[in-house]
Order: structure tokens, then sequence, then C-alpha cells
């Protein structure tokens, strides 16, 4: 590993940054690197995060910041009698090798000392600790840093002056005494090389913008040395033979050494990646010219990354730093022709007007020429096109051309690309941070990250919030929030004076020919926030072909992002600013026939995906027409394509309830709850469902409110809500069965079934299978009726009818003759390998069990795999592998909690627990038990409730006192009588085996 800490605190592994935390995080390993190998006290560390005003959880927070770190850094983070040392290589942190470096220098001669001193400054990468820490941090450790970079600065630019090389000290300087304005020494370096360098009109400028700022900002003078320089420039006192360079030629042109790049930001964050892969760029030497090119919508900040690397980049291109605008995207203005470009540069490295050839083709052979043998970089921003940028390219070996762009600039070859996006929630936050101050952004973090969501981390946009919040201290985040939320307000908000997020938008826009437009505000059109390319032929109309084709030239034109093949989004601002255009421009008939075929597509698709998830009751829709469709081969072409649009599908229920579709509303949620509940995406499942039922109240459809309310039934199982599960579902089966719909009752009586075995109502349990069994043998349905021997022989082996439950699992599998009826397969197998350990039929058992699994796993049944892996440990149990069995019912809890699927926690932590007790390992099961009996009184599941609070009350003291054994077994018991199980005779033979409690 190395570490960063000249500059934002970064660690890197193999080349790449890895994720250290958040400020607070960073100021710690930061502290720690600084001081390497000694003690940091808890007391410097407080002191560095919070000066003196520190929280009273303050120790506490160091003590969470030390464990994080020591994750990411085992072994290395010794824990001291009043702190903590950091023990990693010292050549692996910049701090470290930069004053190795440096140091070497100082015994080393000229040349050597130059080049030692060029290595340690490039160590720096920006201001130490940036974005962390407190005032007391500041002063103590970040100004004596910097401090040590400015003395090396001057001591390398003292010694190369002396070497002659004044060029390459200028520039050095030139950007770097725009971070120190006030700092002498390095203004009387810069000035003396400027006029070593024949540059002596500069020297004079750059005196006097000096002495101005000095007189103008403090009151004072320039020192008498920097006074005494600029007599001597006056009176052109040089020595010439002292090293002044860049001699005229004889045919009178002298190359200028240039740095035109505009005024960097001081608050610039958030592009430390895009960063390095330039640096790395740039200090690959593979012999060629380097091109790289910046993509990305308008307001991303390609330009300010740009000239923020054209000045980190500055001292590797000792030939100058030229920046030129081509005008691509600005408004009034037409892009600057490639000629008139290579004029305006041919002048600036000092050919002379007269001296500039007519043809582009002349032009363009002489900058060539002109810079060949030289190490320049040149920024072309804002270029339109590959013909507007490819005469300008520079050609020679160690010269970089930086282009930033709009569009893919497709043409040129052998260039890199680096596409920058959007700003991250921590780039943002340091960004508001660094304009508005910290302080700020603390008193109101959770709005300042609604700002940032709304403006969807556009960095454009969130410089004119922070820009307008600045010039007005008492707006809050809150009522910046509230003001870009009302209706036709966002774009007026989001321009300050130079800066418009809808014009950076429109710019793009007027690029477009007409069908681009036409499409680009169509999509703005999409329902949900990303789109496919069959969806998007359908919102278009298109054939797929055409479809593609269009959306590869938004993409191109950075208005449409494409974050996976074929899949498409727009940047929130961009689709607000498509839909404010096509509501202005597009009939209202238009807009509502486009949206329609989108929606029915999604229904179409939804209904297909489906079928392939598992079987259905209710039928499709009885005039759906295929119309644009994605074909899907099998399970897992579904699972993918229902997990690439769950969001948009709930979204298309929505767009059906706005246009009073009740009959496609629940449709669509009957297609999607499957999916949503293999999922554990509860909050789509019931918000969709409750979308569906309240239009289909509204329109008084009998039918399509039952299928809702067995929707919303399995949700409320699914989250352990019986009673509200028992509701919703015998509604619904009293509707249907007054309307008729065999079908629908099927699905409303399987559902009742799980519902009352969960609350150990196994009697009705029965005779709601049995219900469906009947329908299904009626029907001819084949599916349903394996689905509902699965169910029944999951309930014979829950009341201990093992070989019942075999038979039941058998015939599930016998009549499971679909290739999609897999997950059938995967329930049966699992009850019989649990009746086969019950049995004690090990060998059996585990075979059946490994079968599930596998095929639970290749099918990424989730929910399965949690049970069986639950049953392995039954397994394991059963043949005294304790390590094994506890392994599996821990895996199976991960697993469920990964997931998001809990139905089966109290199960298996009442399995767990058992095995546990069955060790003899009775404090760890009592710990387990409890929580298996807390999950069970929560989801209302008395019967695992009565066989947790059995467990329990049979553990010895100490691990369960008698009193406490006595309660847990009176409340088996009365559970058990009231269920009408066998359990309560072992329930009374266990109290009857106790002692009796003292009173």
């Amino acid at each position: 590993m190395e570490f960063g800490v000249l500059g934002p605190i970064t660690v890197w592994s193999g080349g790449r940054p890895i994720s250290v935390g958040g400020p607070r995080q960073r100021c710690v390993l930061g502290a720690l690197l600084v001081h390497l190998g000694r003690e940091v006290t808890v007391d410097q560390l407080i002191g560095y995060l919070w000066s003196d005003d520190p929280p009273r959880t303050a120790r506490s927070v160091i003590q969470v910041q030390i464990s994080h770190l020591r994750r990411i850094l085992p072994d290395s983070i010794a824990t001291t009698s009043g702190g903590y040392a950091l023990d990693v290589d010292p050549d692996a942190v910049d701090l470290h090798r930069f004053r190795g470096l440096r140091d070497a220098a100082a015994r080393a001669e000229p040349e050597a000392r130059a080049d030692l001193l060029d290595r340690a400054l490039a160590c720096w990468r920006g201001v130490p600790f940036s974005g962390v820490g407190s005032e007391y941090l500041d002063y103590s450790v970040v100004a004596p840093l910097r401090e040590e970079r400015w003395s090396a600065v001057v001591g390398w630019a003292t010694c190369v002056l002396g070497l002659g090389r004044h060029a390459e000290v200028v520039s050095r300087l030139t950007p770097l005494v725009s971070e120190e304005p006030f700092r002498e020494r390095l203004h009387h370096l810069l000035i003396t090389a400027l006029w070593r360098d024949n540059e002596r009109a500069r020297a004079l400028a750059v005196y006097e913008e000096f002495r101005s700022r000095l007189a103008d900002e403090l009151g004072v003078d320039p020192g008498t040395e920097l006074t005494a320089l600029h007599g001597r420039i006056l009176q052109e006192d040089v020595d010439r033979e002292e090293g002044a360079s860049g001699t005229p030629t004889e045919s009178g042109f002298r190359y200028l050494v240039r740095n035109d790049l505009p005024r960097d930001l001081p608050d610039f964050t958030g592009r430390q990646e895009p960063l390095r892969q330039l640096e790395d760029m740039a200090v690959s030497d593979d012999g060629r010219a380097k091109v790289c090119v910046i993509t990305g919508a308008g307001g991303e900040g390609k330009t300010t990354t740009a000239v923020r690397f054209g000045y980190e980049a500055a001292k590797r291109y000792s030939d100058g730093q030229l920046f030129l605008d081509l005008y691509g995207y600005t408004s009034n203005k037409e892009p600057l022709d490639p000629s008139s470009a290579l004029g305006a540069l041919l002048r600036a490295v000092g050919v002379e007007p007269e001296a500039v050839p007519e043809s582009l083709d002349e032009r363009s052979a002489l900058w060539r020429a002109t810079l060949m043998g030289r190490k320049a970089l040149l920024i072309l921003d804002n270029a339109a096109s590959y013909a507007q940028v490819s005469p300008l390219l520079l050609s020679s070996p160690g010269a970089l051309t930086l282009i930033t762009t709009r569009n893919e600039l497709s043409g040129l070859s052998g260039a890199r690309f680096l596409s920058l996006g959007m700003f991250d929630e921590e780039s943002s936050l340091e960004l508001f941070g660094r304009i508005l101050g910290e302080d700020r952004v603390r008193r109101e973090p959770d709005q300042a990250r609604e700002i940032i969501r709304i403006c969807g981390g556009l960095p454009l946009a969130l410089r004119v919030i922070a820009g307008r919040m600045l010039s007005r201290p008492k707006w809050s985040f809150v009522h910046v929030a509230r003001r870009l939320g009302e209706q036709n307000r966002k774009f007026r908000e989001l321009q300050v004076e130079g800066q418009s997020v809808e014009a950076a938008i429109d710019l793009s826009y007027q690029s477009l020919n007409p069908g681009q437009r036409r499409a680009f505000l169509t999509l703005g059109l999409m329902i949900g926030s990303t789109i496919d390319l069959a969806g998007a032929s359908a919102l278009l109309d298109m054939t797929m072909e055409d479809a593609d084709d269009t959306l590869q030239e938004l993409v191109g034109m950075c208005l449409l992002d494409e974050p996976q093949g074929d899949v498409y989004r727009m940047h929130d601002l961009i689709r607000e600013f498509a839909l404010d255009r096509a509501t202005a421009e597009f009939e209202a008939d238009r807009a509502d026939r486009s949206r329609a075929r989108l929606a029915e597509y999604y229904l179409v698709t939804a209904q297909h995906a489906a079928a392939l998830l598992g079987p259905r009751v209710q039928d499709a829709a009885e005039d759906e027409r295929p119309g644009y469709r994605t074909d899907l081969d099998g399970r897992e072409d579904a699972e993918g394509w229902f997990s690439l649009h769950q969001e948009n599908l709930a979204d298309t229920i929505e767009y059906f309830a706005s246009k009073d579709n009740e009959d496609r509303a629940w449709r669509m949620a009957e297609a999607v709850w499957r999916f949503y509940a293999l999922h554990g995406e509860m909050g789509l499942l019931v918000s969709s469902h409750e979308r569906a039922l309240q239009i289909n109240n509204k329109q008084g459809n009998q039918r399509g409110r039952a299928v809702t309310l067995i929707g919303l039934g399995i949700a409320h199982y699914i989250s352990g809500r019986f009673e509200d599960a028992l509701a919703y579902l015998s509604e619904a089966h009293d509707l249907l069965e007054s309307v008729g719909d065999g079908r629908g009752i099927i699905r409303a009586l399987g559902n009742l079934g799980m519902v009352y075995e969960r609350m150990g109502r196994f009697a009705d349990s029965a005779a709601a299978i049995q219900g469906v069994l009947d329908y299904a043998v009626e029907l001819g349905n084949n599916r349903i009726e394996a689905l509902q021997w699965g169910n029944l022989a999951v309930l014979r082996q829950t009341l201990g009818e093992h070989r019942e439950a075999i038979r039941c699992a058998e015939q599930a599998i016998l009549k499971s003759v679909e290739e999609d009826q897999a997950e059938t397969k995967v329930l049966a197998k699992r009850v019989m390998g649990e009746a086969r350990v019950a049995l004690g039929e090990l060998g059996i058992a585990f075979r059946d069990l490994n079968e599930a699994l596998e095929l639970s796993l290749r099918l990424r049944l989730v929910g399965h795999q949690i049970f069986v892996r639950n049953s392995l440990g039954l397994a394991y149990r059963a043949a005294e592998c304790w390590d094994e069995a506890i392994g599996a019912h821990t895996e199976a809890l991960t697993l469920a909690e990964k997931s998001g699927d809990h139905s089966g926690d109290a199960e298996i932590l009442h399995d767990l627990g058992v095995t546990y007790a069955v060790a003899g390992r009775f404090e760890e099961a009592a710990v387990e038990l409890e929580k298996s009996r807390a999950v069970a009184v929560e989801r209302n599941e008395n019967h695992t409730l009565a066989r947790a609070a059995l467990a329990l009350g049979g553990l010895a003291a100490p691990a369960v006192p008698a009193d406490r054994a006595h309660e847990l077994l009176r409340e088996a018991e009365g559970i058990f009588t009231e269920l009408g199980l066998d359990g309560a005779d072992r329930a009374r033979e266990a109290l009857a085996a106790l002692p009796e409690p003292l009173s």
C-alpha cells in the first residue's frame, strides 16, 4: 500500500485508490501518518478533529475510527499507553518520501540536488488534510508542512537558476505564486527567472502586481532585496554571461514560454481519480505525443479539471502551458475554425503575425514544427468536432494535448478518453464546505444531502447553489430545497450572474438536428428513471435498429448516459429540461401516445417475465398485443429484467392509475409481486399494490380489488403481520367467490394456507391447501397442484408427520414436469431432507438437502437458500458435527440479513439455539433462544414462540434460572394447548421435572 498526506488523505493499493472512510477517519489516519512510528495521543486526535470544542462522545468516536482503520490496515496500528502508533514503511508515505529526498538533496552537487528536489516536490498533490480536521490541526500540523514545501520550492528554484535553466523556474513558479500571493521570496525568484530569460516586460509586470497587492491589502512596500532587483531590471543591469537564455535567432523568432491557463479554482474538489489518471498518462514515456479527451455533459467541470491538472503538471511541461477556448458550446459565438485557432496559437508562442501562413495546412505544419522537440501542454477547451481539433494536435514526444468536449469526437484515434460523471455525495458535501464553510454544512447535513440529490451531483448546479447561498448568509439548505421544489422554478434558482444550468444544457440541445431534438424531448417523457433499448423503441415508436442509432447519437453528445449496455438514463436536470420543452412543444395527445406505448411495453414484458418466475393463476390482459417486448429466455433473464426495471414498474402502476386505467394497474401489480417478494422489496410491493387498490376502489373493479388485496396479504405475511395478512386474504377470497373467479380463489386459498401455518393454525392451513388442490385438479393445472403438494409437505413436516411429509413432497416432484417448476422441486427436496433427518436417514437426507441447495443456487432463489442452509444445520446436528451445524445456521441468518428476507429468522434462531444446547454450550443457547422468542412475539408466530419457550425453559441453570424456566414452560404449555398440539405434553413433563421455585 501507498499513503498520501501531501494533499487529500489517500491510500492506494495496486495503484488504485481505496476508500478510507469519511473526513474524521481520514483525519485520524493522516495524523498517524505524519507522526509515523510515534505515539499520537487520544487528546491530540481530539484536538485535530474538534479543536477546543469536542463532543461528549469524542473518545468513543476516536475508538470507532481506529477500529475501522484497523480493518483496512491489519496489524499496523498499535495501542500505546496514551493513544496509538502506526507502523508502515516510511517510503510508502509521500511525506516521509519527500523529506528523505529533500535531506539527500542538501548533501548533493547542484545537478543532482535539482533532480532530488524536483522528485521531492513531485510528492505534493495539494493542501495536506484538505477537507478534514480543525483550526488547531491547520496551524499545528498543516501550516508547518506547507512551510516545508515552500522551503523546498525556494531551494529548487535557487539551484536551477544557478544552472541557467531559467524557463523551468518560470514554468513552475508562475502558478505557485498565485497560491502564495504574499510570499516575497517566490516572487523574487520568479522575477529573476523572467528577467534572465529575456522576459523583461513580464518581470516588471509581476513586480508591479505584487507591489500593488502589498500596498492595497497590507499597506506595506516590497522588501529591500526585491526593490533592488526591480531597480537593476529598470537599468538593464544584467550579466548576460551568467546564463541569459532565449537569445533571438537570426530569423528574429524567439520561442515564448507561456502559461495561459485560466484562474485555478481554490475550492476545486471531487476529481481526484481523473487527475490521477491524467498524471499516470503524463508520466508514462512511450516516445509519442499524447492526446486525452475529457468528455461530459455541460456543467460537469471538464474545464476546471483540465485547468487544475495544468497547474499540477506545469513542471512537466517546461515549454509552456497553452489554453485555447474553441467556443464549441458558447452562447452567441460560432465555434472557432481551426485556421483561426492555429493563428492564435502560433502568435502566442512568438511567431510574428506576418510570418503566419494563409492556408490551414501550412499553419498546421508550422505549428507542429515550432513545437517539435518541446514539452508543452495544450488545453483545447469546448471542442465541437474532430475536424476542429485535428490540425491543432501536438506531435512532439512528451507533449500533451488535453481536449474538453461534449461530443465523443469519433475519429480521434490513439487518444485516451476520460468521462468525469457527476459528483458523489462526499465530493458534493466537500464542495459545499469549501465554499460555504464546514460549519454551515454541519448544521444541516441531511438538508445539504437533499440539495445534492435535487441537483443530481452536477458540479455546475452545486456551485450555483453555493454561490447564491454565499451571497445570502441567512439562506438555509431547507429554504433552498423549498425554492427548488416550487413548480417551474428550479432552473430560475440554478442561475447566478455568468452561470446558468439551463443555458448550459440548452447549448447542447441547440446543436441537435430536428430528428435528434424530437427524440431527446420524447425521452424526457419516459416512465421511471431508466429505459432499455426495447422500451426506447416503444417510446420513440421506432424500430430497434433506428432507436439504437438515435440513442447512441445522444450518448455521444453527452445528453444521455449509458450506465450499461442498451440501458439509458438522463441526468435529473437534463431530464427536467427535456420534459419542460416537450410539454411546451408537443401536442398533448402525442405525449400521451408515447407514454402509453412505453407503459404497454412494461406491462406485456412484466407478464411474460412473471410467467418465467413461477406458476401464475391470473391470466394476462385479454387484449394484450405483443407490440414491443423484450424477449426473455428463462428465469435468469426474467430476474435480470425485473431487477433492472423494478422502480420503473412501480412508476408504471402510478401511470396507469393516473389515467384511471384500473385494469392495467392491477394487472401490473399482480405481475410484479413475486419478484418484489422474492427479493425483499416490501416497500415497492406494498406501495404499488396500495396504489392499484386505490384506483380499483375508485372505479369499483371488484376483481382488481381482490387480486390487489392478495398482493398486500402476501406482503404482510412476509413482514410477519399475520393478522393483517389474514384480513386481506380473507376479504380477497370472499370477493373472488362473489364474482366466480376460480383462478383467483385458488391463489387466495394458497396464501391463506401459508398464513395459517405460520400462525400455528394447522387445521385451517390444511383445509386451505386441500381446497387449492381440489380446484387445481378440477382445472387440470399441474403447476398449481405441484406447488400445493409442496406446501402440504411443509405442513406435515411441521406437525412431525415425517413419512406423510415425504409422500407429499414426492407428489410435488411427480407433478413438477415442466422445466420452470424447479422452485417447487427445491421446496420438496428440502422438506424430504428435513424429514429424513428426523427419521435418522442421514445419508439420504444430506443428498436431498445438497441437491436442493445446488438447485436454489443455480436459480438464485435466495429465500429457499436460507431455509435449505438451516436444514443442513439440522442434519449436521443429527450427525453430531457441531461446528458445521452452527456454521450452517449462522450462514442462513447472514443470508437473511443480506437479502432482507427475515421470514424465517425466528425458526432459524430456535434451531441454532437448540444446536448450541445439544452441543453443551448452554449460555450461547440461551442467547439465541431468547432472540428467537423475541422475533416470534414480534411476528406473531405462535408455534415457533412455543417451541422457543419450551427449548429455553428446558436449559439447565445457571443458563436459565429456575423461576424463569417455570414461566417459559407454562407459556409453552398454554400456546401448545391453544393450538391443539402435542407439545403441551412435553412442556408439562419438563415442568414436572423442575424443582419448585423458591418463594
